[in-house]
């Protein structure tokens, strides 16, 4: 008889009982110390975070305040006094407010042009159904990917021909037709979330479908247009590729093309401080824009979600 690996049955002819029991679940005191951990770190990363945005923003300011000597030898450093005389040298010795003026000029009219005509679109193209409607749609969302960069020298031509090279009103339609495809995206996908119990009921009081766009569709789409809004401000302030290819008139530039000739003005000898003031000059109207407005541009992004 071969001995078999098989363990010899109990005497009394039942089976020993197998252990199923699960391993206890976590207790309390476990689950808040992965928590606190958690917080720790995640809260660690925003100090972090907000530590490498707001630095250079403060040292921006602290170094517009101080002397090219001081600049060179102790960047780092408190100013010894606060020299208020760089930022009247910027403003008037370096044009800068000229800059300013035909930015504000640009910007708030591509600013105005793209909203209308993007929340337009938008809104037709989100509430009605039509041959096409898919196919426009898409276009305006491939425009989102096509690099500005391969579109410059064909653009440098057609506004050539079209006699709007060096102006301001040609940047406005450049800008405009610039920001129209994510104005759109953003706004479409907006518009679909808003009920359409209120349209009809517009529709039924005899409304037309343009008094209820603008007296009833857009002021509900409020967050959307100003969470938008703020991203194509951002966007336009900023720009320097397209008025430095387009723009070429002295007494016409915008604030971008400005900074950059501070910078190179004087050669070897370049007025550092005004510099300084002038780039503070230039964010002090991006960062108003945003701490005025963050709330509702959190809310815009959110109201899709929150449906």
């Amino acid at each position: 008889m071969k001995a078999t690996d098989t363990p010899p049955a109990d005497v009394s002819g039942e089976h020993s009982p197998v252990d199923t029991t699960k391993p206890a679940p976590a207790g309390p005191g476990e689950k808040g110390r992965e928590g606190t951990v958690l917080n720790v770190f995640s809260h660690g990363m925003l100090v972090l975070w907000a530590f490498m945005v707001a630095m250079p923003l403060l040292w921006a300011v602290m170094t517009s305040f101080k002397t090219d000597r001081e600049i060179f030898t102790s960047p780092w450093s408190l100013p010894s006094s606060l020299q208020f005389g760089n930022w009247s040298r910027a403003w008037s010795q370096a044009h800068m407010s000229d800059y300013f003026l035909n930015t504000i000029l640009v910007v708030g009219g591509s600013l105005i042009g793209t909203m209308v005509l993007g929340s337009m679109a938008a809104y037709v193209l989100a509430r009605f159904e039509f041959p096409g409607n898919r196919f426009i749609y898409f276009l305006f969302i491939g425009g989102m990917s096509f690099p500005i960069i391969l579109a410059l020298v064909p653009l440098f031509y057609v506004m050539n021909n079209m006699g709007l090279l060096n102006t301001l009103h040609g940047l406005v339609l450049v800008y405009i037709a610039y920001s129209l495809p994510f104005t759109v995206f953003f706004m479409t996908a907006f518009f679909r979330t808003l009920p359409t119990s209120v349209a009809e009921a517009a529709f039924m009081d005899g409304a037309s479908h343009t008094r209820t766009f603008f007296q009833v569709m857009l002021p509900m789409a409020k967050p959307g247009l100003i969470s938008v809004g703020i991203f194509n401000f951002l966007g336009q302030w900023n720009q320097y590729m397209l008025p430095t290819v387009l723009n070429t008139d002295p007494d016409k530039k915008v604030l971008q093309q400005g900074l950059v000739q501070l910078a190179v003005s004087q050669g070897y000898k370049g007025d550092w401080s005004g510099l300084f003031a002038g780039l503070v000059m230039a964010m002090l109207p991006v960062l108003a824009a945003y701490i005025i407005f963050q709330r509702q541009v959190v809310a815009g992004l959110t109201a899709g979600a929150l449906k």
